[in-house]
């Protein structure tokens, strides 16, 4: 397990998969360790996957300075990342809430991003949320499921604010395409593999400035993926296209039975679509 060093001195581990070119990888959650990634549904046999476990979670240490859990203070995580593995350029991948920390990494060091992968990614640094009503939408998607009745509610009260544990546990189903012993296998790991006081500081309206951001990606000469899933509402697929549109060079690929981990899902489709974006590149 490689250990490097932050700039504020915190010492971070990150993972290696597979073999071939490297692919930097930004775990979501908020702040949430790199093991749910897995292998990416077999991309790392396509790629050589560094799965970073950021500042405070899986093998990473904890910081003295609790605030440097904001994303946009992580930035340089990332950069103190791939000076360590001594390349110029990268290629990123970043899930759900890692996009926003992906994203303000492009913006600091435009430079330095070979292309950017976003896989059902959050867009808070360009300006895009996910609102109630978009999660009620996908929500209703999965109205003939067994388990709708009784996790409907519970996923309402996550958006609204009002969730506590157990509505957690009711409503993890929405977030997979089947709801099946691999899916509860992996959600059975959330809560262990999650530092939720990190958590609460990653993503403060102050850490973004989207005017900014947006100018920058819409003239930025750099090749963007995004990956949606069907069936997820963070984002929806129409989101995700509009986040596309925000790009100069961007590509939106849905996913039509895939859950918020598409790689589980439907390993096939992502790892082709994934390996397919990636290898026009090479």
């Amino acid at each position: 397990m490689p250990i490097f060093a932050a700039p504020d001195g915190t010492r971070l581990a990150h993972h290696v998969r597979g073999e071939g070119a490297p692919l930097l990888c930004l775990p979501g959650g908020p702040m949430r360790a790199s093991a749910y990634l897995g292998d990416l549904g077999g991309l790392a046999r396509h790629r050589r996957l560094h799965l970073l476990d950021l500042r405070g979670t899986g093998d990473s240490a904890r910081p003295a300075d609790p605030p440097s859990y904001r994303c946009d203070r992580q930035v340089e995580d990332v950069e103190a990342f791939r000076a360590h593995l001594g390349l110029d350029r990268v290629d990123v991948l970043a899930h759900s809430a890692g996009g926003d920390l992906a994203l303000l990494y492009a913006v600091r060091y435009p430079r330095r991003v070979r292309s950017l992968t976003l896989v059902t990614a959050r867009a808070r640094a360009l300006g895009v949320d996910f609102t109630p009503e978009q999660r009620a939408e996908g929500a209703a998607l999965r109205g003939a499921e067994p388990w709708f009745a009784g996790a409907r509610e519970a996923y309402a009260r996550i958006w609204d604010g009002t969730a506590d544990e157990a509505d957690f546990d009711a409503a993890a189903p929405f977030f997979y395409g089947v709801w099946d012993a691999a899916a509860r296998a992996h959600a059975a790991t959330e809560v262990e593999q999650s530092n939720e006081e990190a958590a609460a500081h990653y993503a403060p309206p102050e850490a973004f400035r989207p005017a900014a951001a947006r100018a920058l990606v819409a003239a930025w000469d750099v090749p963007v993926l995004l990956v949606s899933g069907g069936l997820d509402s963070g984002p929806l697929p129409r989101v995700a296209r509009g986040v596309a549109d925000l790009f100069a060079r961007a590509e939106s690929v849905v996913l039509p039975g895939a859950g918020h981990f598409p790689w589980l899902d439907d390993p096939r489709g992502f790892t082709g679509t994934v390996t397919g974006f990636l290898d026009r590149r090479a």
